[in-house]
């Protein structure tokens, strides 16, 4: 088929990836006339490994990514909020934090063969029936067989393929950073402080990149949306006491960013469609289902997407067919980590004290109940489908994991990489 793609972050290229090696001629289309990363660093759960690992890309991924074995939350004081260990769901399973530039470049790299990207094309408007898009410049493109629509969760198309039931944006957001990862204390954890809901500081490390040898951590402060506006800035001698009096660690580790034009911004929106197809157009990853930070699983969701769409193009004849089948079965695993997303985040991002202090008291006691703890993890780890259900991996995959976790850091070395056998279209 002849395939359009708006937008060339993770979703975008990994379906434009999947798709050409499927023997489709996909033209992607990206109104920066450079294409890069948007923010610093992210946290891949073992489902969004495992699209790398089909991809071919889970070796480099390593090489450049940082393993991580626990996720821990503690309140300024020293009081536990969560302790999340991957080893307690499968001593196999680990998440891998990287730098978003990283997986950028890989991606990028391995989408060579047939490859048609119009940088610095602005897509205005579209046409779900016909899949024909419209630039900045007025210039028509398509009609294609299918037109996918992952512009990211501030998508400026996603009204024009299906009306949003919910489509607003997060109070609360955060500023970012990358800082060197020398003689941190944590190498192979999330760490994360809280004072409330109020204040929030996070260290994930998150290794190197193509071209940058230097194995790097992504600092965390969650902010209010209103602190982004122009004139609103405290002042760095204000903002490094802030940082510290909830985290001194911290504060050091990023004394050498250079305030405030060092701090990326990040703005969160929480979006739910009824539909995410219209004719031969479809929603993927923030695009179809924006939701907040707190479960970590954008990027991850974006890769399951395309893979799930490149799935269902292979099993039915046509696109009428095949766009309810992908929805019905990404529905089945985004919903439930949106409820959670949405009814998670006023525990952590928000203005209500007593909601923050039942939290500081009860959710790491709740969370080591062990049904309650299982159910947790596999929240974590991306492999939750419904209420109850379970998203699994595959043997080899797993096995490969397994593999991994036995050979221990030294496995996170550059090698050959390999690409699974997959079945034919």
């Amino acid at each position: 088929m002849h395939i359009g793609i708006v937008g060339y972050g993770s979703a975008g290229q990994a379906a434009a990836l999947l798709l050409s090696r499927d023997g489709h001629r996909v033209e992607v289309f990206e109104r920066v006339p450079e294409p890069g990363p948007v923010g610093a660093g992210f946290l891949l759960q073992p489902v969004g490994l495992e699209v790398l690992w089909e991809l071919g890309l889970l070796d480099p991924a390593l090489s450049h990514g940082a393993r991580i074995s626990r996720l821990y939350g503690e309140t300024a004081r020293g009081r536990p909020v969560m302790d999340m260990r991957y080893g307690e769901l499968d001593p196999a399973l680990f998440g891998l934090g990287m730098q978003r530039a990283a997986l950028f470049s890989l991606l990028d790299a391995a989408w060579q063969e047939g490859r048609v990207l119009h940088a610095g094309c602005a897509i205005t408007a579209l046409d779900p029936e016909r899949a024909q898009v419209t630039d900045a410049g007025g210039r028509r493109h398509g009609p294609f067989d299918l037109l996918v629509v992952a512009d990211g969760a501030a998508s400026g198309l996603r009204g024009q393929v299906r009306a949003a039931r919910m489509d607003r944006a997060y109070p609360w957001g955060a500023q970012w950073c990358l800082v060197p990862g020398q003689d941190w204390r944590w190498p192979d954890e999330l760490r994360q402080r809280y004072v409330r809901a109020r204040r929030m500081a996070g260290m994930l490390p998150v290794g190197s990149r193509p071209g940058d040898p230097v194995r790097r951590l992504s600092f965390f402060w969650s902010t209010p949306a209103a602190a982004f506006e122009d004139g609103e800035w405290q002042g760095e001698a204000a903002w490094r006491r802030e940082v510290a009096e909830v985290w001194p660690e911290a504060a050091d580790a990023v004394r050498v960013t250079t305030l405030p034009a060092g701090l990326a911004q990040a703005r969160y929106r929480d979006t739910v469609h009824r539909r995410w197809f219209c004719g031969r157009t479809v929603l993927i990853g923030d695009a179809a289902h924006a939701m907040s930070p707190q479960l970590g699983q954008g990027v991850n969701m974006a890769l399951l997407d395309a893979r799930a769409l490149r799935d269902v193009l292979r099993e039915c004849r046509d696109v009428a067919s095949a766009l309810p089948l992908f929805e019905q079965r990404r529905r089945a695993h985004v919903d439930i980590y949106h409820f959670w997303s949405r009814w998670l985040t006023p525990l952590f991002q928000s203005h209500h004290d007593r909601v923050a202090g039942m939290r500081d008291i009860g959710f790491h006691p709740l969370t080591r109940i062990p049904g309650l703890r299982a159910q947790t993890l596999r929240v974590l780890t991306g492999t939750r489908r419904g209420w109850f259900g379970r998203l699994p991996l595959s043997a080899p995959f797993r096995q490969r994991l397994l593999q991994l976790a036995t050979q221990g850091p030294a496995a996170d070395a550059p090698r050959a990489v390999i690409t699974p056998s997959t079945p034919a279209p």
